[in-house]
């Protein structure tokens, strides 16, 4: 089968991608940016890439005709705390349109468990956007789910921050929430397993594991598994904008997403029924298994996916991104400093594994206040890290900078910053023929402040800089 998978650079898309290719489907990514589809050369040999907008008006034959099904994996959750809603209805819309123009007879989306009679704002507009697709000109398969359970997944990655970070914990209310948490690996083989399945056509199923936890439960739950003591205190007087804060400090989500969070956690999430667990055979993981398994991944190394590395987590749009691809040269400040490497494929391997857990290779105590100093003023900080100690891919996160080059065979690793800084900054690191690591800082300051800001910062790059290269190059 031919299938378009939208939402393809997403959490949910990067896994169900090598599943659809080990199935021997032909696959067709829609994505923003093709530079920013996190995937090896080899996966990329293997696909076709649409480069696609979804907001934007409808333009004539963009995809292929002969497109049999299609996944609908987007949301605009976490790219607003107001009107992501909006945005919903007019993706969703355009998609009907483009669908319009091909052969698809089925569309699978993942929403979200609707079940309950006030619904957030989110889980609101999940349902508005299912009745939209269900207007189209296709078969719908709605495949409904609360929290999703694995490694790198956003509900997992707070409930671990929270976890490991707080031995004692002064929770807001929504903590006493029931819901239904099911495992990402459940997950992809619901999606997987309605692709071509007629008695999925036309229906809307929700999906759980066996296992309806508190936030709270769960949180004691993750504890268990990882030989945590964890102490949880409720207080009455939190509101969600200090829960909403509150997360975004002490975990790695963005304000945006936390805030939305907050507003869908004080819904109940529970599966209605268990049909199509019936229809496909599939016996759902426990809760505490699927953060086992997520622990497996992780020890590993083999993280797919994280929420981290997508559009959600960046302070820019991805056609703001898609402009500082190319570094200026005008207008702006420089520091370049070089030096000759001992081993250069060591150096390169340095480069390579930049960042996260393993630092910035010199006055990391420095990094992390600079970290530190942007979250307290509504950046990003550092605590995004890395998907992958050794891996990288153009568009992942990378502690307050984003990926836009990572070509291995050229030797050249470039990153733009995301931390708030009075302009815009790029960062590259490129090894040449004659195996010199070159290390360029460019700047390009918004006014008088931004100016200031990087006279200000020099000491530090001095011997910041300096002494990372060092490292780097040294054997």
């Amino acid at each position: 089968m031919k299938i378009l998978l939208t939402g393809a650079n997403g959490y949910i898309g990067m896994r169900v991608l090598p599943l659809l290719l080990d199935l021997g489907h032909d696959v067709v990514c829609a994505v923003r940016s093709a530079d920013r589809l996190s995937v090896d050369k080899e996966t990329k040999d293997k696909i076709e890439i649409v480069e696609v907008d979804l907001l934007d008006d409808v333009k004539p034959n963009l995809f292929p005709k002969d497109i049999d099904a299609a996944y609908y994996l987007i949301h605009s959750m976490t790219s607003s705390t107001s009107n992501f809603s909006s945005k919903e209805q007019i993706t969703a819309n355009n998609f009907n349109a483009y669908m319009k123009e091909t052969n698809v007879k089925q569309v699978i989306f993942l929403s979200g468990i609707v079940n309950e009679d006030h619904l957030s704002e989110h889980l609101e507009s999940r349902k508005n956007v299912e009745s939209i697709l269900y207007k189209g000109s296709y078969h719908l398969t709605v495949v409904r789910a609360g929290i999703i359970v694995g490694s790198g997944s956003a509900s997992f990655e707070i409930i671990r921050d929270l976890c490991e970070k707080l031995p004692l914990m002064v929770t807001p209310k929504w903590v006493n929430t029931k819901c239904q948490p099911i495992g990402i690996r459940d997950v992809l083989k619901f999606l997987t397993g309605v692709l071509g399945k007629e008695e999925t056509y036309n229906d809307s199923f929700d999906i759980g594991g066996p296992d309806i936890l508190s936030y709270k439960d769960m949180m004691k739950g993750y504890a268990k598994v990882r030989g945590l003591n964890l102490t949880i205190v409720n207080v009455p007087v939190m509101t969600p904008k200090l829960s909403s804060y509150w997360l975004y400090f002490v975990t790695s989500t963005s304000y945006k997403l936390a805030s939305n969070l907050v507003d869908s956690m004080k819904v109940n999430v529970i599966a209605k029924d268990n049909r199509l667990q019936e229809i496909l055979g599939i016996q759902p993981h426990t809760y505490e298994e699927a953060i086992e398994m997520a622990f497996v991944k992780i020890e590993q190394n083999q993280v797919i996916s994280s929420w981290k590395d997508s559009k959600v987590s960046s302070r820019y749009s991805q056609k703001d991104l898609n402009k500082y691809i190319k570094v200026p040269k005008y207008g702006c400040l420089h520091d370049h400093q070089s030096m000759k490497a001992d081993d250069p494929q060591k150096a390169l391997e340095k480069i390579w594994a930049i960042g996260g857990k393993n630092g910035w290779y010199y006055a990391n105590k420095l990094w992390k206040i600079r970290g530190y100093i942007d979250k307290l003023s509504g950046g990003v900080g550092l605590r995004r890290g890395r998907t992958n100690p050794d891996k990288i891919n153009p568009g992942d996160s990378l502690d307050f900078w984003r990926v836009l080059m990572a070509d291995k065979e050229e030797r050249r690793l470039l990153l733009f910053a995301e931390m708030r800084v009075p302009g815009e900054a790029w960062l590259e690191f490129f090894i040449d023929e004659n195996n010199v690591v070159h290390q360029n800082a460019t700047f390009r300051p918004r006014g008088l402040k931004g100016r200031l800001y990087w006279y200000s910062m020099l000491p530090f790059h001095y011997f910041i800089f300096n002494g990372m290269l060092t490292q780097i190059c040294k054997s």
